[in-house]
């Protein structure tokens, strides 16, 4: 896990019988739950609505782990917005541009 003030990426397996939904929906609100008790931000947190979840083989596992831990750094370079733009083009991953952020 590692992230940006705008952003996180989370790094997981999961089993064939999961549901990403489920699990996202339950990373958000024990997240959003524990934030805001331990007042960690001035204002109330909130997650937006929706996420990006993309599928990985075991050759690349060490290159996505290195890509995560060097987040800082590579957003020198690149914004999110940026950078989930190019993931979804890169992956040929049909979208309208007016759909992926608030």
């Amino acid at each position: 896990i590692n992230g940006m003030p705008d952003h996180i990426h989370i790094l997981f397996s999961l089993k064939t019988t999961s549901c990403i939904s489920n699990l996202v929906r339950e990373i958000k609100k024990s997240s959003n739950t524990f934030i805001n008790q331990n007042e960690l931000t001035k204002h109330k947190f909130e997650w937006q609505e929706g996420y990006g979840s993309f599928s990985y083989g075991f050759r690349e596992l060490d290159y996505i782990i290195n890509y995560i831990k060097n987040q800082k750094s590579h957003h020198k370079n690149k914004s999110f917005m940026e950078e989930y733009y190019d993931l979804l083009k890169e992956n040929n991953i049909g979208f309208e541009m007016q759909y992926l952020f608030d």
